[in-house]
């Protein structure tokens, strides 16, 4: 059974891979590694080592997936809270630190394309599981099925009634913790009107529950129960969010918000139907917290994150840390020291004091609070802001794999091949923290590596010049061909 682990879980094809059998199977596992002397519950006080949080997003069939995992867990001898409805993956993580839970399962394949479906592992601090606890977990695959040993499993009406399944709703207190971080106050007082595209996610209805009697009107788009995500990638990134573009220009609102498949994620728009990605949002969240709120902390971004957090942070005195791709990593950080901001270029993005966890609507709900706040558009305060520390050109391609290919590989083909420069511009550094990234004289950079969730090469530019992004692009996609 071909089941491996990557950033914080496991991912497959629905039906090919993804199957109820095999889903018990990695059931059975994480069961065995929680109950494992190897299963770290040593990062909260009072931890319930034979608890666990199950949540589950709009996908086929992923409320019966997760019935499937609570029906194995409480086999084992798991009390699990189900949630009764799907939720976006961060209300659950937080109910894992909240309830003391020793860990959590999401089921859902965040933005991945709608034939997948997928295990998202949390741990019981409220963020991804660690990776030696995903490791723990292969390893009791592969162990179970060397002894062809299957699940335990117990009827699901017989766990609810001994109370080793309970229903629960873990918004109310997801909605209270967030409270304490976005100062609804200021929203009140001056309401905005706007649009919310929830692309069939699991963020459906968060956002605007959260800003009930605050006066806001808020239109919902792509609300409603569609498990196949009506044949869009649901990633929040301008080619998806037509939806959102019409709905701004039929005049639904003065900027619109997006969130992933299982909102863990943000992407934005801005009020004339432009896209606001994630870098921008960072930076300009960075600047509030700073400036307006007075808050301090180390800044951390990933490795395929814009140079803008870095140029803001140098004038703040603020240290900034470069991470590999995954929210994880970013995670580790956070429970380590103060951290201001912490984000990644495909939108999970926390910021202090809230959860080690890439959120959607908290992001969200802090651009709203942005906006009431200074009192601009959207629009005005990204042009401030490219101003300020731009111009920042930026763009992604994704290559198709026709075959898997190892980072190690990749890197000793393209750093045998390297330039000394780009587009007129000399390379001053070469990072291999993550695939590869070339660093400009400039502050331009080029970065070449592949996904850990799909069978995808990505080549990644930012640039303070559009022409000299576009040279690095080229460059890339032609590496990357000769790769693929």
């Amino acid at each position: 059974m071909p089941i491996h682990f990557g950033t914080d879980g496991w991912r497959a094809v629905i039906s090919d891979s993804f199957t109820f059998g095999n889903l018990r199977m990695v059931a059975q596992a994480i069961a065995d590694a929680a109950d494992s002397e190897h299963w770290n519950t040593d990062t909260g006080k009072n931890i319930d080592k034979k608890k666990f949080v199950v949540g589950f997003d709009t996908r086929f069939l992923s409320d019966r997936y997760a019935s499937e995992v609570a029906r194995v867990l409480a086999a084992n001898g798991f009390k699990v809270l189900l949630a009764q409805s799907d939720c976006p993956t961060p209300a659950i993580s937080f109910a894992v630190k909240y309830h003391h839970a020793a860990g959590g399962v999401m089921i859902t394949a965040s933005h991945n394309a709608p034939r997948y479906n997928g295990v998202k592992l949390k741990a019981a601090y409220g963020g991804s599981a660690l990776p030696e606890q995903c490791r723990r977990v292969e390893v009791y695959i592969n162990d179970n099925e060397e002894l062809a040993r299957g699940p335990n499993l117990m009827d699901y009406q017989k766990a609810k009634e001994s109370g080793l399944i309970q229903k629960f709703n873990p918004l109310p207190t997801y909605f209270d913790h967030l409270r304490t971080l976005i100062n609804s106050d200021i929203i009140a007082e001056n309401p905005q009107r706007f649009v919310i595209d929830s692309m069939y996610g699991s963020g459906r209805g968060t956002i605007r529950s959260f800003l009930q009697g605050t006066g806001c009107e808020i239109t919902e788009v792509r609300g409603e129960m569609n498990p196949g995500f009506g044949g869009v990638h649901p990633e929040p990134i301008a080619k998806n969010l037509g939806a959102l573009t019409g709905a701004i220009g039929a005049g639904l609102g003065s900027f619109g918000l997006a969130t992933d498949g299982d909102a863990d994620r943000i992407g934005a728009m801005d009020e004339r139907g432009n896209f606001v990605d994630p870098h921008k949002i960072m930076a300009l969240s960075l600047k509030y917290l700073y400036e307006v709120r007075g808050l301090k902390g180390a800044v951390v971004r990933t490795v395929s994150t814009t140079r803008m957090i870095d140029r803001l942070a140098k004038r703040y005195g603020l240290k900034v840390y470069e991470t590999p791709v995954g929210f994880n990593h970013i995670a580790d950080l956070m429970m380590t020291e103060p951290v201001l901001i912490g984000g990644e270029e495909s939108g999970g993005i926390s910021f202090l004091g809230h959860i080690p966890e890439g959120d959607g609507p908290i992001m969200g709900l802090l651009l709203v609070e942005m906006i009431a706040h200074y009192r601009k558009t959207l629009g005005e305060l990204v042009n401030e802001l490219l101003a300020d520390v731009g111009p920042a050109y930026y763009e992604r391609t994704d290559l198709r794999l026709a075959r898997p290919i190892a980072k190690a590989e990749m890197t000793a083909f393209i750093t045998k091949n390297a330039p000394k420069e780009i587009g007129g511009e000399k390379i001053v550094e070469i990072s291999s923290l993550d695939g590869i990234k070339f660093i400009l004289a400039d502050d331009s950079w080029l970065l070449i590596r592949p996904s850990g969730t799909e069978p995808v090469l990505r080549v990644y530019a930012e640039s303070r010049s559009e022409q000299l992004m576009k040279d690095l692009l080229d460059f890339g996609n032609k590496i990357a061909v000769s790769i693929v």
